[in-house]
This record gives structure tokens, C-alpha cells and sequence, in this order.
């Protein structure tokens, strides 16, 4: 299947607007490809009590994987402070990497985006390297 980077990049940067962040103002919105074509968004959700916070990234995931989708192909990610006028490339923080761990293969992209048309892709291996993942305990 094609990945339409442009396309993921424009729903990751609108979901931005959809963050609720009061504390940090620091708002990234996901837009995450199944295999099968179709597409779960995310954006961060903060909390006052910190913990109970939740990444854009993993919103989406969350999303997906409760109506039964649980193979990935790409994610875009597109974060920076809410009024900012210039985005720089947003990464996934290390819980969300392992949460990517478990339900993608070592070729999953992840696709940090400034703009619709500027962005840096890297694949879940180059991202989180030497993984611990379900083949772990599973053998």
C-alpha cells in the first residue's frame, strides 16, 4: 500500500487544534495508517495530575486497536507550542515508542512534520533500536 505522506502530515497538523493542554501548551496531533488503509487520529491530552496524561501517538493507537485494527504501516507526528508560527520535527516520546513496539514491525514509519510538505521520516528500528517487544515474552 502507497503512504500518502502529504496527506498524513495535513490530518496530524490539523489535529493539533483538537489538543487540550492548559499546562504545557504543547499541542501534537497523530495521524496513524493501518495496513488496511484506513486512518486514527490523536492529539495529547493533558491532566493536572501529570500521570493520568495521554500522548497524541498513543491516542491514536488506543483508538485503532479498540475496534480491532492492530497492524500498522506509518504515523505522522506534528507537535510544537500551541502558538507557535514554525514547527521544528516532533519525536515520539519513549512510552510511545514502546507502544509502537508492540503492534509494528521494524519497518513501521514514523513521519515527524513541520508542514504538509516538510518532514523527516525514520523507521521504528532506527527510533528505538534493540526494542523489547511481545517476541520477547513470547518467544
Amino acid at each position: 500500500m502507497d503512504i500518502n505522506i502529504e496527506e498524513l502530515a495535513k490530518i496530524a497538523l490539523e489535529m493539533r487544534n483538537m489538543s487540550y493542554t492548559p499546562y504545557t501548551k504543547f499541542n501534537v496531533g497523530a495521524a496513524l495508517l493501518s495496513r488496511d488503509g484506513q486512518i486514527y487520529t490523536g492529539c495529547n491530552i493533558e491532566n493536572a495530575a501529570l500521570t493520568p496524561s495521554n500522548c497524541a501517538e498513543r491516542t491514536a493507537f488506543f483508538k485503532a486497536v479498540s475496534e480491532g485494527v492492530k497492524e500498522f504501516t506509518a504515523i505522522a507526528v506534528a507537535g510544537g507550542p500551541r502558538d507557535a508560527k514554525e514547527l521544528g520535527f516532533c519525536t515520539p516520546c519513549g512510552v510511545c515508542r514502546q507502544v509502537m513496539s508492540e503492534f509494528c514491525r521494524d519497518d513501521f514509519k514514523i513521519i515527524m512534520v513541520k508542514s504538509e510538505t516538510e518532514y523527516r521520516i525514520v523507521t521504528l528500528s532506527e527510533c528505538l533500536p534493540d526494542r523489547f517487544g511481545p517476541k520477547d515474552l513470547l518467544g
